[in-house]
């Protein structure tokens, strides 16, 4: 590494320990224990592989003899399962850290393609205005009048009796972050809209207008970055809201095959096995997505009054 780089590096660590988020952050105990929650959550995803003691993907690694055996500590207990094993004989410890990867890797890739779209659209109407707005708007509240959960069920129910079950396992994740990414944009289209309402009569914009930018340059490289904050956190809602819709839809038996579990669909799995006294099965997947949305909801209201610029008007 280079001297000056090591000098850029060094000049942005500086410029982040002085800024209001960081300050902010380093003094409220309530966000960086949702963040250091949430990154033991995003390792455990990462490194499941590495660290579930069995591969619950792999039908050779586990057996149906095995089946609802408790967690250790309780009567009946193998020393093999931590947390005790499924109505299939699967390791819990193993299919909850695999299922944790699952719903975060929907909840992120989803709220991504929700951003795309919405973002994309709300800077067209926004700048442009007139009948291109009102179309997209409108276009945008017709959507809105169904909810995500209607709009995923009646897709992923065609889809499944259309494509076939088995074509649909191999592809859910996929369908699943389509489906939910679509179903949601116009929460990003209304709220940038709504800022670049705003900032297209600042003086910048008209500046860069008098020197000749085109148009899509100047609403992606001057209006979008004035944008950010309030992207920032309609995104943490918009990942925990993906989260759990997906967990809605697998306990519908529309979400992520059997043989690839989410959060939700373990809970799913479980559910049915709860009266029998297999409480297990249920209700650790269910604390571990409880925990999970919490963190990421006390993360978005923690950078929402952050980001919120009334609370500094004195």
């Amino acid at each position: 590494m280079t001297s000056s780089a090591f000098e850029t590096r060094l000049d942005l660590w500086q410029r982040i320990k002085n800024s209001l988020v960081y300050h902010s952050f380093i003094r409220n105990r309530t966000a960086m224990a949702s963040a250091a929650v949430l990154l033991v959550f995003m390792l455990v995803a990462v490194t499941a592989p590495v660290l579930a003691p069995y591969n619950p993907w792999d039908q050779t690694q586990f057996d149906i003899m095995d089946s609802e055996l408790p967690p250790l500590g309780s009567v009946g207990a193998d020393s093999r399962f931590l947390l005790g094993t499924d109505a299939m004989g699967r390791d819990m410890l193993s299919t909850m850290l695999y299922g944790t990867g699952i719903s975060i890797a929907i909840g992120i890739f989803a709220t991504l393609l929700q951003c795309l779209i919405g973002v994309s659209i709300g800077l067209v109407a926004g700048y442009f205005g007139g009948r291109l707005d009102s179309f997209l708007m409108r276009f945008a509240d017709i959507q809105l009048s169904f909810t995500t959960l209607m709009v995923a069920i009646i897709i992923l129910a065609v889809f499944q009796a259309t494509a076939g079950l088995a074509f649909y396992n191999d592809f859910a994740l996929l369908v699943i972050v389509l489906v939910i990414g679509i179903a949601e944009w116009p929460q990003y289209a209304r709220t940038v809209r709504a800022c670049v309402l705003a900032e297209k009569k600042k003086e910048y914009v008209d500046a860069a207008r008098v020197i000749g930018l085109k148009p899509m340059t100047i609403v992606y490289r001057h209006i979008l970055p004035n944008t950010f904050s309030p992207l920032l956190v309609i995104s943490t809602v918009q990942v925990a809201n993906a989260i759990i819709t997906e967990a809605a839809l697998s306990f519908l038996g529309l979400g992520m095959p059997i043989t690839k579990p989410s959060l939700g669909s373990l809970i799913r799995n479980g559910f049915e096995f709860i009266f029998s006294g297999s409480w297990w099965i249920t209700a650790f997947p269910a604390l571990i997505l409880i925990v999970l949305i919490l963190a990421i909801n006390l993360l978005g209201d923690w950078l929402r009054d952050v980001l919120n610029p009334k609370m500094y008007d004195n």
